[in-house]
């Protein structure tokens, strides 16, 4: 299995701010989430990235994982799962925006353990909302390979019910893009 975070957005709600470089947990959100799905010793982990964003590229620094380049992110979501599926090549896929705060290791662990390798196993928030991340099966990659505009995947996964799997909380649903959603979110956490 491959592991890849989504970060090839340009983060334009945020009003001159990026949110992937915000501080969560005492490191950029980036970073954080990186060294999560690297503690789950899953797979490889990749990160969709712009060509030309060198202060994300610097928050990887030193860690072990495949920059993936999205010379076409301004075409949506759309453009990075097609990175990552090209990436992925013929083993299964683990999708994430970068942006969710809330996802721990332990989140990731427990929807790559009950992924069941036949169908897409999808994490959903402890009330059945469904949310992030997604792990595709290979089959299912050569679709990720055709998807256009900013609408994700959710063709894919209407085509192909995934396994939900509940995890903690607002975990696999928060999702923070404007500064005024960093501020309430970090008002409320303990």
């Amino acid at each position: 299995m491959k592991l890849v975070l989504l970060a090839a957005g340009a983060s334009r709600r945020m009003r001159g701010a990026d949110k992937l470089l915000q501080e969560v947990d005492g490191l950029p959100l980036l970073r954080r989430q990186v060294l999560a799905l690297l503690a789950t010793g899953a797979g490889p982990v990749g990160v969709t990235l712009p060509c030309d964003d060198t202060a994300r590229h610097r928050v990887l620094d030193g860690l072990s994982v495949t920059v993936i380049p999205v010379p076409d992110a301004a075409q949506g979501m759309s453009a990075s799962l097609r990175a990552a599926a090209d990436w992925a090549q013929d083993q299964p896929l683990l999708v994430c925006p970068a942006d969710m705060p809330e996802l721990t290791s332990k989140d990731f662990a427990r929807l790559i353990a009950s992924y069941d390798g036949m169908r897409p196993a999808r994490a959903t928030a402890q009330d059945g909302t469904p949310g992030h991340p997604v792990v595709f099966p290979a089959n299912l990659l050569p679709l990720l390979g055709k998807l256009t505009g900013d609408e994700g995947a959710r063709s894919v996964l209407n085509a192909h019910p995934p396994q939900l799997i509940a995890l903690p909380a607002h975990h696999a649903t928060t999702d923070l893009d404007t500064p005024e959603a960093w501020t309430d979110w970090r008002a409320k956490r303990p």
